[in-house]
């Protein structure tokens, strides 16, 4: 019958390709219109603005031939190695690893691993059951490569998978993206926001795509996230106020778009890579682990090796 992944992102596809590397018949579902997941990348004004994943950092050994694989390919390219930071005491810096970003967006990062697949999008599915059935059709074994409180719906309430996934706290977070007709603020590549009621983090766009667009990614706090969830526009305003005040731009966008994370990240980590339970359902994603693009690749990956290993 073979595996079916349910969740294109960059954890449900690196899963699919240790599967179809091992030779075990695999499909990937996903509601959305394209690969991504969190690695979100939309085209605003003739280019790409990500509107999720700010950047990602490599320290897996595994991990760093892919990035090389697509660094070769001119898709990604290290960005910086030290992020401002803005709190009440003004501004400072933050050394770290170097993050790395990627010209067209971090959704090309997931299109590439993508390659060949068999993926079916705009495909949403209503309920995992035991057996596993995927909306009733059987499967040998059924992934969820999503976050918890997503896949909590999907799955039975006495499940083995629903006791791993419940009680969990996500934080969502709202993006917003803002352009100008030209660069109102200082140099930065990104900055922490540190203990602000309004902004958590903001991206120069332009410096992380290497184009020098005038335009800004702003992520919200996830207080601010639950208070206009229903209505995440409504964020906008007090986004761009706080902005002004911590970079001095006095200059209105001319454009800004939206986009809301429900469930950008979780509040804690695990100490595993995946669930893979005896009735079939596994669970894979950036929430097993420390919270990164590279736990969420880490996770499909191993993943699909373990099936492979049970299937074989």
């Amino acid at each position: 019958m073979g595996v079916v992944v349910v969740g294109a992102g960059v954890a449900g596809i690196a899963c699919a390709v240790e599967l179809t590397a091992a030779g075990v018949p695999v499909r990937v579902l996903d509601r959305g219109r394209a690969v991504g997941g969190r690695m979100a990348s939309r085209r605003i004004k003739g280019r790409p603005v990500d509107l999720g994943a700010a950047y990602f950092t490599v320290r897996d050994p595994e991990f760093a031939e892919v990035v090389a694989r697509w660094r070769t390919a001119g898709l990604a390219r290290p960005w910086t190695s030290e992020l401002v930071v803005l709190d009440g005491d003004g501004r400072g810096r933050s050394a770290g690893p170097v993050r790395w970003a990627a010209p067209g967006g971090l959704r090309t990062l997931v299109s590439e691993m993508a390659s060949g697949l068999d993926i079916e999008l705009d495909h949403p599915v209503s309920h995992v059951g035991p057996g596993p059935v995927v909306d009733g059709e059987p499967a040998d074994v059924v992934v969820l490569a999503m976050p918890d409180p997503q896949a909590l719906r999907l799955v039975d309430p006495s499940s083995e998978a629903a006791a791993e996934l419940a009680g969990r706290e996500w934080r969502p977070v709202i993006a917003v993206a803002a352009g100008w007709e030209s660069r109102q603020w200082p140099a930065l590549p990104a900055a922490f926001v540190n203990d602000n009621p309004v902004l958590s983090l903001v991206a120069d766009d332009g410096d992380r795509r290497g184009d020098g667009a005038p335009v800004l990614v702003l992520h919200s706090t996830a207080e601010v996230a639950r208070s206009h969830d229903a209505a995440p526009g409504g964020a906008v305003p007090a986004m761009l106020d706080m902005l002004r005040r911590l970079l001095d731009v006095g200059v209105e966008p001319v454009w800004t778009h939206t986009r809301r994370w429900r469930f950008a990240s979780p509040a804690g980590k695990r100490d595993r890579d995946f669930h893979l339970g005896d009735d079939g359902t596994a669970l894979a994603g950036d929430g097993w682990g420390v919270s990164k693009v590279e736990t969420a690749w880490r996770s499909g990956t191993m993943l699909g090796r373990e099936i492979a290993r049970r299937l074989g």
